[in-house]
């Protein structure tokens, strides 16, 4: 059974000094880059990255975000708050990382399933076509965009982890009510929630 690392977002706007930082997200950017390097090729023989990408996604941005549905301008396509977070991105242009996936041009797409590639081929139809079967998600954020690709996943027929030694989240509360949410799919969890920084 061939398997799939799905890292989420590992963006800038979605790290310390971005737009909507998420506590902790270059430390995880590193953790992430590390288990790339270990990993990619061995207990994971493809690892993709998903990316938001936002042109005008609508009601998604907002003046005064509720940070559920809405959120402050952020991942701007071409801006630098939308390139992967440092830590991360060396991974992704030594190869180790097999293809980006793209989302949220003109919606909110919190989803890496709602994301394709530069030649437009969806992630499930990416990861089927190679012989993946199994999936580990990580990434930023845990309560939000790692929640909706997991869910996701298990739902077009993947067999799904988060690891959350390799995932962070904006809020103890939300995280916690992911963790059900995992847990009622048939998502498998691995590693404990990382402390608070």
């Amino acid at each position: 059974m061939s398997q799939g690392l799905i890292v989420v977002d590992v963006q800038n706007d979605f790290c310390e000094g971005g737009s909507v930082p998420v506590k902790g997200g270059a430390r995880i950017a590193a953790a992430i880059a590390d288990l790339v390097e270990r990993s990619a090729g061995r207990e994971y023989r493809y690892v993709v990255a998903t990316r938001d990408h936002h042109i005008d996604p609508g009601g998604h941005f907002s003046q005064t975000p509720d940070f559920q549905d809405s959120f402050p301008v952020h991942c701007v396509a071409g801006d630098e708050g939308a390139d992967f977070h440092p830590h991360f991105a060396p991974v992704v242009t030594d190869g180790k990382v097999h293809a980006v996936l793209f989302k949220g041009a003109h919606s909110a797409s919190k989803s890496g399933f709602e994301g394709a590639d530069a030649e437009g081929t969806p992630l499930a139809d990416w990861l089927r076509s190679r012989g993946v079967e199994k999936v580990d998600v990580v990434g930023i954020a845990t309560d939000h965009c790692v929640r909706a690709t997991a869910l996701d996943a298990v739902a077009a027929g993947f067999r799904t982890r988060v690891r959350l030694d390799y995932s962070v989240g904006v809020a103890p509360d939300t995280t916690a009510a992911a963790l059900n949410d995992f847990r009622r799919a048939g998502i498998a969890v691995s590693g404990k929630v990382p402390a608070p920084e």
